[in-house]
């Protein structure tokens, strides 16, 4: 199976992106054709008034990446905005997607909400999910990692491309299906949406003392007010940090907790020591890669060549059947 995916460079990496998406990647790396793009025309969109942060973060997630397991002869990595098929498809794209589907898409209001500083109401952004099927297409990948508030984004795909082949007469598209994480989407460390907008993050580099400094600022049971109280670690965040990074102690900690055996404050410093452990080797590899980035360079550029491989035989395909 084919599958793509992609990150925003708006950033830094954090714990959300580990667990929501760089550990599923590392899964299905080693069974299926990934293709994996840095989206910084999908990180303009939003970021159109900074774009020179953009590159910056793109070398910056890419090491990170890698430093995560992600393996260049496993994986063709890759930038969008280096793959220029991206952007033809998407024009023959929006040529026959209905404005009243791309203003009905969910997330459009819900992020222009959420992101008003950044003044989201242009054509670009309400274009989003045609440059995102574009992007899946062009591959004719069959399966999309994604969390479930971008179903509605893949829904919208399967609507466009059911469109091109009616109107085009031939199916030369698999339509894409979601591939879920099996770890719902990791709160911020005040529960909220977990954003650097927030200040709610911890980064894939945050050094071991800051690590400890932000967990220990983690809102916990609201209901347990005494040290002797019994908690509920269902309504716990500092809980289902545990479920996310050490599965295997979720029965002692639930233990802890409803049976006031331990306080907040030493479960969230066990918790910091558990969150250091798992950053330690990705920081050591990365490291090792900020002193070797004509290497990282180099994976970057066979990545786009590989991409572009592939997109150039597909857009072929698609000029034919227009007669472009």
């Amino acid at each position: 199976m084919k599958v793509l995916s992609g990150m925003r460079p708006t950033g830094k990496l954090h714990l959300g992106h580990l667990v929501g998406a760089l550990s599923q990647w590392l899964k299905l790396q080693e069974e299926h054709t990934c293709f994996f793009m840095v989206a910084d025309w999908h990180a303009l969109m939003s970021e159109y008034k900074n774009p020179h942060l953009i590159q910056e973060y793109t070398l910056d997630n890419v090491k990170d990446w890698l430093s995560c397991g992600i393996h260049p002869q496993k994986s063709c990595i890759f930038i969008q905005s280096q793959v220029r098929e991206h952007l033809e498809l998407f024009m023959i794209l929006s040529c026959l997607t209905p404005l009243g589907w791309l203003y009905r898409c969910p997330t459009y209001k819900d992020q222009i909400q959420q992101l008003k500083d950044k003044e989201l109401s242009n054509y670009g952004f309400l274009g989003y999910p045609v440059l995102q099927t574009a992007d899946i297409i062009i591959y004719k990948a069959e399966g999309v990692p994604v969390g479930e508030d971008q179903l509605p984004h893949l829904e919208l795909a399967r609507e466009i491309i059911r469109r091109f082949h009616f109107l085009y007469k031939k199916e030369i598209f698999p339509e894409p299906q979601a591939i879920l994480s099996s770890f719902p989407r990791l709160l911020g460390l005040d529960s909220r949406k977990m954003s650097k907008s927030f200040n709610n993050i911890i980064s894939l580099q945050e050094e071991p003392e800051v690590v400890k400094k932000k967990v220990m600022s983690m809102f916990t049971d609201p209901l347990r007010i005494r040290r002797t109280d019994p908690g509920h670690p269902l309504k716990c965040n500092v809980y289902s940090y545990y479920k996310a990074f050490k599965p295997s102690m979720i029965e002692e900690v639930k233990d802890w907790c409803e049976n006031a055996k331990q306080g907040c404050t030493d479960c969230k410093r066990r918790l910091a020591q558990i969150i250091i452990e798992v950053l330690a080797p990705i920081q050591e590899k990365r490291r090792q890669l900020d002193k070797k980035s004509d290497y990282v360079f180099d994976i970057i550029k066979e990545g786009n060549k590989k991409a572009r491989s592939v997109a150039s035989k597909t857009l072929e395909e698609v000029r034919e059947l227009l007669k472009l």
